[in-house]
């Protein structure tokens, strides 16, 4: 028995299985450092792949995404219109004329957030691609004595409109009622009256954006200046972008220590006659010299610090000068004239239909009786279409100063040699609804045909009237008021206005690139040019959350996936150290006493060795 070696008396249990840890640890764990090398090793495998895969996708897809964004926003004019997209915003306009008011429907897609850029208004159009409007007859202005009938005059109007529109976008709709000339010469309190009554019980049975300001009585200056609008936004006036070819001209904008003038495009000027009220519209310069009252200067654009959309217009309007006011101003003027001649030569001309009055502005032998029923006069047409414009010439008002119009309102130079101007209402309907000779404008064509017209017998003009020889909306009152109407314009356009006879840059329209344009565009182009801050602030917030979701779903998923690796990773070597550390501890409790020897520096202390 003593010689007997016992490898258990020289090794204890605990020490036994801490040296088996300790093996155990050698052979299957790595070393701290290969540890380190195994993360910088995947730290720059992780890097390489960021560099040569990850890295160049942001950027793009950035620019993909802002590419992607203005797609969306900027919604091409269609046929009709989409109501069920939730997208699509709406506005209404009633043009409360003199002989009639219309409803206009108006839709527009979310602002693309270029504060450069106009909100994309646009008529809507219905599934069979017609414009939605709907016009009623006569003027509210005839409700002069009855105002408590205003809000059911316009009631069908707006159910129209009401019709067409999403009713959960009715309470975000705006709604305008806007009333020019025929309002605009009734006395200050029938004008009040009915748009009381308009204000009170609209907002009872309609549930639009619809306040106290949003009716009103529109002055001919404001009138005009949504003309001008309307025109130039169509035609893309309004977008600066010059390098299309388009004539260009330099603007100094109004306000302001600006010493370099913008480049922009050369706007359109506006000539727009209607029933009772006449206006011209074109901007002008800087450096020329207009009355307050003469002009108008407004930014058209959401932000008052950004000058693309700032312009200088010369506005002039003329009550009493449309078609149907000129025509009484007429009949009167001939009424009294012709009263005081049968009167001082003891005549009977124009009381019996067998002596009638020739007037030379009606179409040939058409017989007409004119003034009230007390004061009828019996008159006769000629059809002379140059006598009709001479006796028409004083009713111009027009003075021998220079640089004046009618009435001697002052009217800045025009270039027309680098110049172009669109006539709408009369201008249009003079040239097109009888004569057919809608768009480019020649001075000359128009009045041959003008006087071929007047001089046809009005038998015939009315044997063609009931064959549908004229366009479909030409009534019985334009056949008869053609020849009038058309030399009213002439004389307007030429010598009120000093267009020279050889001016080829006006079209007359109705339609332009195939959308109506009518004042009412403008009208909810400058009232809602603010409406564009709303949509940017949005759009902000929404490409901040739309880059954020899609890099994250898109490129932050490689970023995400590679984090995630260097997690693990990190994890097991922290893990594995700390497997080290409890193994050490582990071994330091099964020998105590040789913490003792290390701080000491004594050796290994001598085994008991049975023999």
């Amino acid at each position: 028995m003593m010689g007997r070696f016992s490898f258990s008396c020289l090794f204890p249990a605990s020490w036994h299985f801490s040296m088996t840890s300790q093996i155990l640890q050698r052979l299957l764990l790595p070393s701290f450092r290969q540890l380190i090398f195994i993360g910088l090793l995947f730290l720059l495998l992780g890097a390489f792949y960021l560099v040569l895969v990850v890295g160049k996708l942001p950027t793009s897809w950035i620019k993909k995404e802002n590419h992607f964004h203005r797609h969306l926003a900027r919604v091409t004019d269609v046929d009709s219109t989409d109501a069920t997209n939730p997208d699509l915003n709406y506005g209404l306009v009633v043009d409360c004329g003199s002989s009639g008011s219309r409803v206009y429907v108006y839709c527009w897609p979310r602002h693309n957030g270029d504060p450069h850029e106009l909100l994309n208004i646009r008529q809507m159009r219905d599934q069979n691609r017609k414009s939605v409007v709907m016009k009623i007859k006569p003027g509210i202005s005839k409700l002069a004595q009855t105002p408590e009938k205003a809000s059911d005059y316009i009631y069908p109007l707006l159910s129209f409109a009401a019709e067409h529109i999403p009713k959960n976008k009715h309470i975000e709709t705006p709604l305008y009622i806007l009333c020019t000339a025929g309002m605009r010469i009734l006395p200050q309190s029938q004008q009040e009256a009915i748009l009381e009554d308009l204000r009170t019980d609209i907002p009872v049975h309609f549930n639009f954006l619809f306040s106290d300001s949003h009716v009103e009585v529109i002055s001919g200056k404001q009138e005009g200046v949504y003309a001008w609008i309307g025109i130039n936004f169509v035609l893309g006036k309004f977008n600066h972008a010059h390098n299309d070819g388009e004539a260009v001209v330099e603007v100094n904008v109004p306000g302001g220590d600006q010493q370099e003038a913008l480049v922009r495009k050369r706007t359109a000027g506006v000539l727009d006659m209607g029933g009772v009220s006449t206006q011209i519209a074109f901007e002008v310069p800087k450096t020329e010299e207009v009355a307050k009252n003469l002009l108008a200067e407004f930014n058209l654009g959401c932000d008052a610090h950004r000058t693309d959309h700032v312009y200088r217009v010369y506005v002039a309007t003329f009550l009493g000068y449309g078609g149907n006011a000129a025509r009484q101003s007429y009949e009167e003027s001939i009424i009294k004239l012709t009263a005081t001649r049968n009167k001082l030569f003891g005549q009977h001309i124009g009381e019996m239909a067998e002596s009638p009055l020739l007037d030379p502005c009606l179409p040939k032998d058409l017989l007409d009786q004119i003034g009230a029923p007390e004061q009828k006069l019996h008159v006769l047409g000629t059809g002379d279409f140059d006598q009709c414009r001479r006796v028409l010439q004083p009713f111009l008002n027009r003075t021998n100063e220079t640089q004046t119009s009618l009435s001697g309102i002052f009217q800045p130079a025009i270039d027309y040699n680098n110049s172009q101007f669109y006539g709408f209402s009369e201008f249009y309907y003079c040239t097109e609804d009888v004569l057919r000779m809608g768009g480019d404008y020649n001075a000359s064509k128009y009045a041959q045909a003008a006087k071929g017209y007047c001089a046809t017998q009005w038998k015939t003009l009315r044997e063609r009237f009931d064959s549908g020889l004229y366009a479909s909306h030409a009534d019985l009152h334009r056949l008869q008021y053609q020849c009038f109407k058309s030399a009213w314009m002439y004389e307007v356009l030429h010598t009120g206005f000093s267009f020279p006879s050889d001016y080829k840059n006006l079209k007359t329209a109705f339609l332009v690139y195939d959308k109506e344009v009518q004042w009412t565009l403008g009208a909810i182009l400058f009232r809602t040019r603010f409406l564009p801050l709303r949509d940017i602030q949005q759009e902000s917030l929404k490409g901040v959350h739309a880059h954020w979701r899609h890099s994250f779903s898109f490129v932050n998923n490689h970023y995400l996936l590679l984090v995630c690796f260097f997690i693990v990773v990190l994890s097991i070597i922290l893990y594995v150290l700390r497997l080290r550390r409890i193994h050490r501890r582990a071994a330091q409790r099964c020998s105590p006493s040789s913490v003792p020897w290390l701080e000491e520096g004594l050796g290994s202390p001598t085994l008991p060795i049975n023999l």
